[in-house]
């Protein structure tokens, strides 16, 4: 689908000194006001929104400073994944800053579970702790802080997750627990201009308006203080690593934060890129999501995120990089795991019966409950639809869910939500605990209440401008850098070409999964095209279409022209982006396909 969104674009293209094709693709992304075409393209830190728009800002930080000023024990607790450790790291950091009596407490993802639990609200009193300070959890824990409360500790609530809710008669009343101050954007009364931050971007905005307050200063001076800028670079980390969108100011924060982790500031990470062979000068959200960030998912989800804590707490340098290559070492464990988990999840769909649901669950008993989310969101990717994996689990079955846009996964678990002895999450993923004689059920009321269509499974791809590869130059890849970061709501441009020829290519990579072609437009140009995907579907098409001999020709480098068999040229339409290719000293362009028909 070409994206037909309207818009002057030449006035545009005249005011911010862009191509048409640029103004096209911002249009696009939803970005319509002039102000928010400034901020997208020139955005700065100045235009991050003030902490005190956060509902009990003012609160938390009173409270903490004078906690800190008694030297009363604080107890941060966070959260076992990406933004959990990087919101509890942001807040210890805040508060030692600040001089107070603060330690952590990362609960364990098989001992634990998820978010506070008696258990740690115990070990925490037991420790002789005051203020119990949450991050990226404690929303849902109303019975949990309720039970603090009544040991006289103080609990103060930093998140960002949903606000549970009862529906009676159709009306939702929501359930925000009672704690001395509850720091979350998604509280109905809250009013922050843009609600979807994650965990650490929130404890990054406390730590701001703390610092401010204890310094008599305004928070923009802290941000852009030493402290303020390691910390960024953490809020950056966790806004990639828990896929939020990357508009308004979630942009301004990756933008910023990838800028500064050139030179990060902090040991561990440091460490953690050269333990990945990760090029300080290169960070991309790519970067994030699929080197650096699954060192820090693995070691909560095998062992315990307590040590990817350490990591950035560390200044031994010798200690953070033997930390940094364990996190490693053991993130090539998981992916080891998860192929063989998505492997049993795919014999169950084909051969168990469950293909024809349009939600699936899938029970694993015998897979490492850590990795059901990972596992649940490649099958997502596989079948296109909405996906719960579940394992057993100590007590009873834990399973985590991934969604698609047409899916509220929160909502829907909701009208279910007497199966579960515990339940959270969002629209687009989710973490339940149930008994095991309720997984038939869970998934018969799932597949019951669901009001999927048809349309809602068929994936869109929308091309941003079908514009011809002659297009693509040096300059115009240079004008497209400037909208990034790409990632999650704000994608990497797609362009189309009808009539594109396949005259000769090779397959390269270790696993030949690679495809790289020469291709010719309508006018006989000629144009270097690579294909990343599934090399082995792109094969069978092109032999379906055309014929085996087709490929023959192909790869045995012989073109149309000269070719002794007279047949058929492979001929597509392709969605594509442009890219510079560069190779032993040589840059050149080259074409990246990313469908075909």
């Amino acid at each position: 689908m070409v994206a037909a969104k309207r818009a002057d674009f030449n006035a545009i293209a005249k005011k911010y000194q862009i191509s048409l094709v640029l103004a096209r693709i911002i249009r696009n992304r939803d970005v319509v006001e002039d102000r928010d075409i400034n901020k997208f393209l020139n955005g700065t830190r100045a235009e991050l929104y003030a902490p005190e728009l956060l509902k009990d800002m003012d609160k938390a930080v009173d409270i903490l400073l004078h906690k800190a000023a008694e030297e009363k024990h604080i107890r941060i607790i966070g959260d076992y994944d990406i933004d959990g450790i990087c919101s509890t790291y942001i807040l210890y950091r805040g508060l030692t800053e600040c001089g107070a009596h603060v330690d952590t407490a990362i609960p364990h993802r098989i001992y634990d579970g998820y978010g506070l639990n008696d258990h740690l609200i115990q070990e925490a009193y037991d420790a002789g702790t005051d203020t119990v300070l949450t991050c990226d959890n404690g929303i849902a824990a109303y019975e949990q802080i309720a039970f603090a409360n009544s040991l006289g500790m103080t609990v103060i609530v930093t998140d960002h997750h949903e606000v549970p809710y009862d529906e009676i008669d159709g009306e939702r009343r929501y359930k925000v627990p009672q704690a001395m101050a509850v720091v979350d954007p998604k509280q109905e009364d809250c009013g922050y201009p843009f609600p979807e931050i994650c965990g650490a971007v929130v404890a990054y905005k406390l730590v701001l308006a703390l610092l401010a307050k204890r310094a008599h200063t305004d928070w923009r001076d802290v941000m852009e203080s030493e402290i303020g800028l390691e910390l960024l670079e953490f809020a950056a980390f966790a806004t990639i690593g828990d896929v939020m969108e990357l508009r308004d100011e979630n942009r301004i924060i990756v933008k910023n934060g990838l800028e500064l982790m050139a030179n990060t500031r902090n040991i561990g990470l440091r460490s953690l890129m050269q333990a990945t062979g990760t090029d300080p000068s290169h960070i991309k959200p790519y970067t994030i999501g699929f080197v650096l960030g699954p060192c820090l998912n693995a070691t909560g989800r095998l062992d315990t995120a307590v040590n990817a804590l350490e990591l950035f707490q560390t200044k031994d340098r010798e200690r953070a990089a033997m930390l940094a290559g364990d996190l490693k070492a053991m993130n090539d464990s998981r992916k080891e795991l998860t192929l063989k988990g998505v492997a049993e999840a795919v014999v169950q769909i084909e051969n168990g019966g469950l293909g024809m649901d349009r939600v699936l669950v899938v029970y694993l008993p015998e897979v490492h409950e850590s990795l059901a989310g990972i596992i649940a969101g490649r099958i997502r990717e596989k079948y296109g639809k909405p996906t719960f994996v579940l394992t057993r689990a100590e007590e009873g079955v834990k399973g985590s869910g991934r969604s698609i846009e047409a899916f509220h996964m929160y909502d829907e678990m909701t009208k279910c939500k007497e199966l579960f002895t515990k339940y959270g999450g969002h629209k687009l993923a989710a973490g339940l605990s149930l008994a095991e004689e309720h997984v038939d059920e869970f998934r018969r009321r799932l597949n019951e209440n669901c009001s999927l269509t048809d349309e809602d499974f068929e994936e869109k791809v929308l091309i941003d401008v079908p514009m011809p590869m002659a297009y693509a130059s040096f300059d115009f890849i240079a004008e497209l850098d400037r909208l990034e970061p790409f990632g999650n709501g704000n994608p990497k441009p797609q362009f189309a070409q009808k009539n594109v020829r396949f005259v000769s290519g090779r397959v390269l990579g270790a696993n030949h999964n690679v495809g790289k072609y020469t291709v010719a437009d309508e006018d006989g140009r000629r144009y270097e095209l690579i294909y990343f995907g599934d090399i082995g579907k792109f094969h069978e098409y092109v032999a379906q279409k055309y014929g085996a001999g087709a490929l023959d020709r192909l790869y045995h480098l012989k073109t149309q022209e000269n070719s002794d068999t007279k047949s058929e040229p492979i001929v597509l339409s392709i969605v594509y982006y442009p890219d510079v290719n560069e190779y032993r000293g040589n840059v050149s362009l080259q074409m990246v396909m990313k469908y075909y028909q």
